[in-house]
């Protein structure tokens, strides 16, 4: 199957002009040809899928930048209710054994994902390129399915745990409680809108990364401090994991499973790889290990301080739990409520940088035109986010469907198939290392098939206990 890749040159204007096309063939060979600017494809079945240039910025970044972004994912406001979807599903021993496994299975997918980035001598800016150059026309569109759904999940969560941590806010100083979930999470939604519209593309967070860290470390020092303080004065917990029945406890182990792999990946790692400056693999590995040492603590920190804490009645947002003085929570809550903001943005550059791109946005930024253009598009986009959202509040569940539908195979199914097909064809892999990736291939499968079933599950036993636009 054949692929196709356009390079666009741009001057100094950000004005294109001239796009050249190469088509690859099945023998993998570099053929030089040129298209006319309608678009119409030549004859023949070579040209299978056309790849434009992005209208975002690229190259440009240090791996320091890229591992902020990485942490900023792996810290987020979802941090504060691990302990709840977790480790009170797993208990102490199944909690800590599946969150270090998960670190170490997450940081070989993503590296092995990070060494393709320029699989064939090009440079894959999107996950669906790298994946349609391995194999071919369909698997662009199935991977572009299957990371569009993993990242619109992905923003649901956060309107919904930006809405919950401006609401635990507004609770602690209204007793009345006029105001409902439904109401924050639309509020939520609005301030996403304009953050996006104020901030066009990811290289563009610079600034805005050394506040989602400050605003991360505020919650999670807080959540952390008050859960002690609440822990050491606390009678004994309860640190038994209750299932009504069998079927039950089967389901929400596999359930927390996918929470797990969630934790820790992105399902956009190619997008933000394309960020960093060459050399882009070897950059992008200083960011991962990064991400996967100092990154990760803070995150173990808070997930194990407040199940410790609160034992097997740790909420699915950990702040809801601690007691301490007012102003306290109350900025703990504010800075999640704020840092969701900044995270929701960077898992939506890859829908807006498709919007951007597709509709032949140029130029500056600041242009009225352009400004115009992400209102409505970001904004459409994101309205339908927070809909849905406000609708379906079900936020452990969202996690574990997510995991299931495209976090399990966007970073484990396919990174290891990827790896061992380009791999393959170089004849750089021995039969035992071909044998790892098929393992880790077959049991990624199994697991995404059996957490979806979890996942569904769950959002037909909550959606019984709970109307929609639910105040929970």
């Amino acid at each position: 199957m054949a692929f196709i890749d356009i390079f666009a040159e741009e001057d100094k204007h950000g004005d294109q002009q001239e796009e050249t096309v190469w088509l690859f063939s099945e023998e993998g060979k570099e053929e030089p040809n040129m298209v006319e600017e309608s678009g119409d494809e030549p004859e023949g079945d070579k040209l299978t899928v056309k790849i434009p240039e992005t209208a975002h910025q690229i190259s440009t970044d240090s791996w320091f930048q890229a591992s902020f972004v990485l942490t900023t994912g792996i810290n987020s406001v979802f941090v504060l209710g691990y302990s709840g979807t977790i480790m009170v599903p797993l208990g102490w021993v199944g909690g800590v054994v599946g969150l270090l496994l998960a670190t170490a299975i997450s940081l070989h997918a993503n590296i092995l994902v990070a060494k393709l980035h320029e699989f064939e001598g090009k440079r894959h800016i999107r996950y669906r390129e790298l994946a349609a150059q391995i194999y071919g026309r369909d698997a662009y569109y199935v991977t572009w399915a299957l990371q569009y759904v993993n990242l619109f999940m992905i923003n649901l969560g956060y309107l919904i745990l930006g809405g919950s941590a401006l609401k635990a806010c507004y609770v602690l100083f209204n007793e009345e409680h006029t105001m409902k979930l439904p109401h924050f999470i639309a509020i939520e939604g609005l301030v996403c809108i304009l953050f996006a519209v104020l901030t066009p593309h990811l290289s563009s967070l610079r600034i805005w990364l050394g506040c989602s860290t400050v605003l991360s470390l505020i919650y999670i020092v807080v959540a952390c401090v008050l859960a002690t303080n609440d822990g050491l004065n606390a009678p004994p917990r309860d640190y038994t994991v209750h299932w009504e029945s069998t079927t039950d406890r089967i389901f929400t182990t596999i359930g927390a499973s996918a929470n797990l792999v969630f934790a820790f990946n992105t399902g956009m790692l190619p997008e933000i790889q394309a960020t960093v400056r060459q050399p882009a693999v070897r950059n992008m590995m200083k960011a991962l290990y990064f991400q996967f040492s100092v990154g990760v603590v803070p995150m173990y920190a808070v997930t194990f301080i407040g199940y410790w804490a609160y034992g097997s009645s740790t909420p699915t947002y950990l702040l809801n739990s601690t007691s301490g003085p007012v102003w306290v929570k109350a900025a703990a809550n504010l800075s999640g409520f704020l840092q969701s903001v900044i995270a929701l943005h960077i898992f939506a550059s890859p829908a807006y940088e498709y919007l951007d791109t597709k509709f032949g946005v140029h130029g500056s930024s600041l242009k009225l035109k352009n400004i115009a253009f992400r209102t409505a598009a970001r904004g459409s986009y994101l309205l339908v986010s927070t809909l849905v959202s406000a609708l379906l509040p079900f936020l452990g569940d969202f996690e574990t469907l997510t995991g299931a539908l495209s976090t399990f195979p966007l970073t484990f199914i396919l990174a290891n198939h990827m790896y061992l097909v380009a791999k393959t064809k170089q004849n750089k892999l021995s039969s035992p290392r071909r044998f790892w990736h098929w393992v880790n291939v077959g049991f990624f499968g199994l697991m995404s098939l059996a957490a979806t079933i979890a996942g569904i599950r769950l959002i037909a036993v909550d959606s019984k206990a709970y109307h929609i636009f639910a105040d929970v």
